[in-house]
């Protein structure tokens, strides 16, 4: 190489140690949340938020396909936000993100209506329902036709955290017969109509997880305002760095990613590197013992993820080159089972297979399952009774394998990922936290699926959820002051007013226990008294066998109905009859509504109103009803002095009163006393 080269080989190289080097570095601190990405919908006529992370005091600009622009610098805390004005529905458009020397393009992006869809189970079951328990009404034919490009949906990733997160999991995908099977049915069906009616793009964001209380979906500045939980919100915020630490060991470790695992079962064909935990003759004398039947966590507590089980038994010599049955009983959630190493099967929900006779070819047997749980109370926790292996067709030669069974934690679930720990122990180093996080822990899944949204421009939120609450007194005597103090944090938080607020009236249901969700539905009622809000009531068209009903069209049709009367300007019926007043004359209680219009209909269940009326010993009894226009008379030839009516007062009672329009009336009660 000539002095000439290599004084040019060397200046290239300073150039590139100043210059580009430091452009790297600056590169990998941009972040820009995932809810900003292509195929997005933004809110139409508005100013959009758009924000992110880069280095402090970096330019940036901000431009848009429709001629709009904003520019600002990066903050000393790393954070950037501008609002961009939008402008009537309309697309596809690029946005481009300017930071420094770094260039973002987003394509496909879509102006319209935008909803944040929200709630437990029943909001978040698929269109494709969760079969053969719980399926969706019309589902395959919906399924076939959702084919609508203009609609956007985003499904946010579930994660639990003490924190308020900056990002989440998922992305914007177009509603095809693909998409739409593993996106909220009820969301699907709402947005469907708006755009059925609007003809605009309608983008649906939905965060929803199954089983939890409203407490976890309130943050902790607004949950404190109530005396009983500030307690926990000052001990969760007293032990955030810690599982901060805990967060960002979880994180050091390898990751399985399951958003692309498009199975049916999306914990299928999920490899963690630890098949050898399966074979006859692995060396578990390391690992932990439990005693099963038992959910785990008595011994790990709060874990969600994969644990390996393990137990040798012995089997009679004239069991050789039988069939056998394995009967494992309930097991949360899904499992896969080998036994001497060779897979028997797999399951959600149960553990009962059937063992081919060339497995049983000695008197020695390793049962290994590995079961996955991401939420509460993972493990094998059916009965004693419930967990043996016998014979095909001789139950009663059973050999039980309840008792002592070797286990080891093998990968968590965080922020729906898998991180890998495998079997050699590494669950034990985790760092020490004063208590578990879990999918009731008060502020937990505000920090993690909703905070990473806002301050994202929506028109309003779908909401469905209760049933969680209906079990204990303080869940459901508190729900009255918790559900307004959830729209209030939420419209506070977004910045955007008394945004459109709808939701579902928990539908009817045999809990079978202690449960009061009549008192949450009415809770629900009550919380019409905030601004801007709607309820669609379910009481006639849910399922008091099934905990998620089937009909999730005429859901997303009723809370629709809502938001286009209320929000888009069609004047249309859109609720049923609401209680407005009582005035008792002589012996009757005579009852008043709102939504009434057109006049009542009576149709008793099996000769039952579902109304029942007190006197002045506050003791209820069944009562009579007759309709008088857009009134209702109540009574019972007993009661001389009627002081309260209340209606749909049980867990399971359906609608046996509507309006004209067919839309069914809510429970409600006219008194104070204890329920």
């Amino acid at each position: 190489m000539t002095l000439l080269n290599k004084l040019k080989f060397i200046f290239i190289f300073f150039l590139y140690t100043l210059v580009i080097k430091p452009q790297n570095r600056a590169n990998k601190l941009i972040k820009i949340p995932s809810i900003i990405s292509d195929n997005m919908v933004l809110q139409q006529n508005s100013n959009v938020p758009i924000w992110g992370m880069a280095m402090p005091n970096e330019n940036v600009v901000v431009k848009a396909g429709w001629g709009s622009s904003a520019k600002t610098k990066v903050q000393p805390d790393s954070i950037w936000k501008v609002n961009i004005k939008t402008i009537k529905a309309g697309g596809p458009y690029q946005l481009t993100v300017t930071i420094g020397d770094s260039v973002i393009n987003y394509k496909d992006v879509m102006l319209g209506e935008v909803w944040f869809c929200s709630g437990q189970s029943n909001m978040q079951i698929p269109l494709e329902g969760w079969p053969p328990e719980y399926p969706i009404k019309n589902s395959s034919k919906e399924i076939r036709n959702a084919n609508y490009p203009n609609i956007r949906l985003f499904s946010v990733g579930r994660v639990l955290s003490v924190v308020a997160k900056f990002n989440c999991a998922g992305k914007w995908k177009r509603c095809t017969s693909i998409s739409a099977s593993k996106f909220s049915a009820v969301a699907y069906f709402f947005g469907k109509k708006l755009y059925q009616e609007l003809h605009v793009p309608i983008g649906l964001i939905c965060s929803a997880w199954g089983g939890t209380k409203i407490q976890p979906w309130i943050s902790g500045k607004y949950l404190k305002e109530l005396p009983e939980y500030k307690e926990v919100v000052e001990k969760i915020n007293r032990n955030k760095r810690k599982f901060e630490n805990l967060e960002a060991w979880i994180h050091t470790h390898k990751v399985v990613e399951i958003q692309k695992n498009i199975l049916r079962h999306r914990w299928d064909n999920l490899n963690f590197n630890d098949s050898k935990c399966s074979q006859k003759n692995y060396n578990d004398d390391n690992w932990k013992s439990m005693k099963l039947p038992a959910h785990w966590s008595s011994s790990l507590g709060e874990f969600y993820g994969a644990v390996w089980f393990r137990k040798k038994i012995k089997i009679p010599q004239k069991w050789e080159n039988l069939k056998l049955v394995l009967q494992l009983g309930n097991i949360t959630n899904f499992n896969e089972t080998w036994i001497n190493g060779v897979k028997v099967g797999e399951h959600y929900g149960k553990g009962f297979y059937d063992i081919p006779k060339n497995i049983t070819k000695d008197t020695t047997l390793t049962v290994t399952v590995r079961v996955i749980a991401n939420g509460r109370g993972g493990g094998i926790s059916g009965s004693k009774e419930g967990m043996k292996i016998y014979p095909k067709g001789n139950k009663i030669e059973g050999i039980p394998l309840s008792g002592e069974w070797k286990y080891q934690p093998v990968a968590e679930y965080n922020g729906s990922k898998f991180y890998l720990y495998g079997p050699n122990g590494e669950f034990y180093n985790r760092p020490k936290v004063p208590f578990q996080i879990y999918q009731d822990t008060p502020t937990a899944i505000f920090n993690g699926m909703v905070a990473p949204i806002i301050p994202y421009r929506i028109k309003g939120v779908i909401w469905y959820q209760g049933e969680s609450n209906s079990h204990k007194p303080k869940d459901y005597e508190n729900y009255k002051y918790l559900f307004p103090l959830l729209i209030k944090n939420w419209r506070n938080d977004w910045q955007e007013g008394n945004f459109p607020f709808y939701w579902v009236q928990i539908a009817p249901f045999n809990y079978r226990n202690k449960a009061k969700s009549y008192v949450i539905r009415n809770a629900q009622r009550q919380t019409l008294s905030v601004a801007n809000t709607g309820m669609a009531v379910t009481l006639d068209i849910g399922s008091v066998n099934k905990i998620h009903p089937p009909d999730k069209q005429d859901v997303g049709l009723r809370l629709a109905l809502w938001a286009l009367d209320k929000n888009y300007g069609r004047h249309i019926t859109f609720s049923g009859p609401l209680y407005n007043s009582m005035k008792v004359e002589k012996d009757k209680a005579i009852i008043s509504f709102k939504y009434a219009d057109g006049g009542l209909v009576i149709k008793p269940i099996d000769g039952k109103t579902n109304f029942i009326i007190a006197g002045r010993d506050s003791s209820f009894v069944n009562a009579k009803v007759k309709v008088s226009g857009t009134k209702l008379i109540v009574y019972n030839l007993k009661i001389k002095h009627p002081l309260a009516v209340r209606y749909a007062w049980s867990d399971a009672d359906r609608a046996t009163l509507f309006n004209k329009a067919g839309l069914p009336a809510s429970t409600f009660r006219t008194d104070s006393w204890k329920p």
